[in-house]
């Protein structure tokens, strides 16, 4: 690898300046009579020390406790088997996230279209949470344990759904309103909630979509649901007659209706143990049914304090606008950010179309000081080729957070010379197995095109090769050799552990392997992600990052998006032949002229063994529902195998077309 080095045209940190990272690094060099002296010193001494520090974060972030622990983890219980966290403390998330938000602070602002918002300060919010969560204990029987389901929309009626479940100790599940039945069954089915929050419509492209049929479907095949809850996504009423069976549903604001009835003044919050169960996630299930990953109420709050505390300085000064939909583990981290007392800009529209510069406008009229999407989108405002900072008033943007899928460096550049100069970019990357990040932004380090900054603190991740040695300025596979509190304490249905360990500790032994390859720079400690390992082209035994193509594929003019995958070589087993898939702008067709030139500049760019033996023409890329190329179902169908699950894609129809290319191999 040719390392990437600091441009001076990016963010570097100010010689000097203080925040939320700096002043805990002081305050440890105090207790252990230490100077760091520099940040990877004080990055080791977190890795090293990661009990301590997790105890320190814990502490120094003031996360409410009603009991104290007796350890800070169980140190006899290997990695593999799941070291229980902070053993005998308990809180409550919901009651950490909204203890230190000032009444009058805005706490969301609900963004309908780039002018119409609408405000809830933090006093509206704790009075809705707790009216809902007195409803849902008493009228409806919620307790500390039950699975709660929502299929719903990023509105702010949901945001207060999740809070008020979790206020009781429930357990919060949710999938986008960009599902369709199948997908949300093959997941609440694994669940058999009691309850079910449903959005009534989906708003796309300025237009009302109604999902009662969905929703009809779905709790007719759910037998453990006894009632639903139904929440408008416009401003018009529900129309319950539609909704069969009918004694089961009530609507949203009906449901808050009967809080008079409780006599119930003071705010309830359960107290429960530090790894009771929070959320459960799934996993996009393209490979068959989609795992459960169960998340704790503290490690998930302690992991999310310390990326937003720490790592990125968040504060009541802060407005975030984070794109992202209920389905995706996003929006989970992105709720969490209540603790800091900032505002959270929700916004459930399409980011790109009709107006696709409608982000950017909400970021504009809301004050959005940290803004953050996929890297998708990103993609996209560069492909515009627009001086957006002289179009909207970005002045008081800080920080980007890009995700999903690596983000080009030809778009660090764009965002540093076309959004906000000097602005921190921060390319993070973790998943929904660890509801966080491995990697990411951080004020004290320099920002380097194409690089997630930094691992993050107390987590000793790096790659590996193939025999589990360390490796830099290659590609190696993502590993994590410590615990960290985020970690799923169990999957659902998987008593033995057995799918657990086989998902990430049966390729090295006590290392959690995360399924990602990347390339960590020696020069600057920043990490180049390559996409995913188990999608991974093996060209003659080399094995081949798909990111690396599509980051001199998608620079060309002509090409709107496109895809990578493998088939096995009929001719020599074990080696894959490699096929390119492009979507072309309009009006472009594939030429002779046009494969040459991608060919040539993959050849010279990268190597000769990224180039594809094969370039079609598509009119679709198949893509999960939280916005990520489903290179692997692509790879079965050229390979004449099925794809186990597509109510796991947001549009699979688009495989259809790929099955035309098997008997063109």
């Amino acid at each position: 690898m040719n390392g990437g080095s600091i441009h001076t045209d990016f963010y570097k940190p100010v010689e000097g300046s203080t925040n939320a990272e700096t002043n805990l690094r002081e305050q440890v060099e105090k207790r252990i009579g230490e100077k760091f002296g520099n940040y990877e010193k004080w990055y080791n001494w977190t890795r090293d020390n990661y009990k301590v520090f997790w105890e320190t974060v814990l502490k120094d972030c003031d996360i409410k406790l009603s009991t104290s622990y007796s350890k800070i983890i169980e140190d006899d219980v290997p990695f593999h088997k799941i070291p229980r966290w902070f053993p005998g403390a308990r809180l409550n998330y919901a009651e950490n996230c909204l203890k230190n938000g000032k009444d009058d602070q805005i706490a969301f602002i609900q963004a309908i279209s780039s002018t119409e918002l609408k405000s809830y300060n933090y006093a509206t919010v704790r009075r809705d949470v707790h009216e809902l969560s007195t409803v849902l204990r008493h009228q409806y029987g919620v307790k500390s344990g039950d699975n709660v389901c929502a299929y719903v929309a990023n509105r702010y009626e949901t945001a207060v759904a999740m809070l008020a479940v979790t206020a009781l100790g429930g357990v919060w599940s949710s999938a986008s309103v960009d599902f369709g039945p199948e997908g949300v069954l093959d997941r609440f089915a694994q669940l058999k909630p009691r309850l079910l929050f449903v959005a009534d419509s989906a708003i796309y492209k300025r237009k009302i979509h109604s999902l009662c049929d969905n929703i009809n479907e779905i709790v007719g095949k759910l037998s453990s649901v006894d009632k639903v809850i139904v929440i408008p996504s416009s401003a018009h009423d529900v129309e319950l007659a539609a909704y069969s069976p009918r004694e089961k549903f009530v609507a949203f604001h009906e449901t808050l209706d009967h809080y008079n009835s409780t006599k119930q003044s003071t705010p309830y919050f359960e107290q429960v143990p530090f790894n009771h169960p929070l959320f459960i996630l799934f996993s996009s299930g393209t490979t068959g049914r989609p795992k459960g990953m169960v998340h704790t109420v503290g490690g998930t709050l302690l992991k999310h304090v310390e990326e937003h505390v720490i790592q990125t300085n968040m504060s009541e000064k802060d407005t975030m606008l984070f794109y992202t939909t209920c389905g995706w583990m996003m929006w989970n981290w992105m709720l969490t950010v209540l603790y800091t007392g900032a505002c959270i800009v929700l916004y459930d529209e399409s980011p790109l179309d009709p107006d696709p510069h409608v982000l950017l406008k909400v970021a504009q009229n809301t004050g959005t000081t940290i803004i953050g999407m996929g890297a998708k989108i990103f993609d996209e405002y560069a492909k515009m080729g627009l001086d957006f900072k002289s179009m909207y008033d970005l002045s008081r943007l800080r920080l980007t957070l890009s995700t999903a899928s690596p983000l080009r460096p030809a778009t660090f550049h764009f965002i540093n010379a076309n959004i906000k100069p000097q602005v921190v970019i921060g390319s993070i990357s973790g998943g929904t197995d660890i509801i966080g990040c491995f990697m990411g932004a951080t004020l004290n380090r320099p920002v380097v095109a194409g690089e997630c900054q930094h691992i993050y603190l107390g987590m000793d991740a790096c790659t590996f090769d193939e025999n589990g040695k360390e490796v830099k300025d290659v590609r190696g596979e993502l590993v994590c050799r410590n615990p960290f509190p985020s970690m799923p304490s169990h999957f659902v249905s998987d008593e033995s552990g057995e799918r657990y360990f086989k998902a990430y500790f049966s390729k090295f032994q006590n290392v959690w392997t995360h399924g990602d390859f990347c390339i960590v720079n020696s020069q600057t400690n920043g990490i180049f992600m390559c996409g995913r390992s188990d999608t991974t082209l093996n060209r003659g035994g080399v094995r081949i990052g798909t990111a690396e193509l599509y980051n001199v594929v998608e620079r060309f003019e002509e090409v709107k998006d496109s895809i990578v995958a493998g088939y096995d070589d009929p001719n020599d087993a074990g080696n894959e032949l490699v096929v390119l898939f492009l979507v072309l702008k309009d009006n472009i067709t594939l030429t002779d002229e046009l494969v040459h030139k991608i060919k040539t500049s993959l050849r010279k760019k990268v190597s000769p063994r990224h180039v594809p033996n094969k370039i079609f023409a598509v009119s679709d890329i198949p893509y999960t529902n939280s916005g990520k190329k489903v290179e692997l179902a692509v790879k079965q169908v050229l390979n004449g195998q099925i794809v186990d699950n597509t109510a796991a894609l947001r549009n699979p129809d688009a495989l259809t077309e790929f099955a035309c290319y098997r008997v063109q191999n």
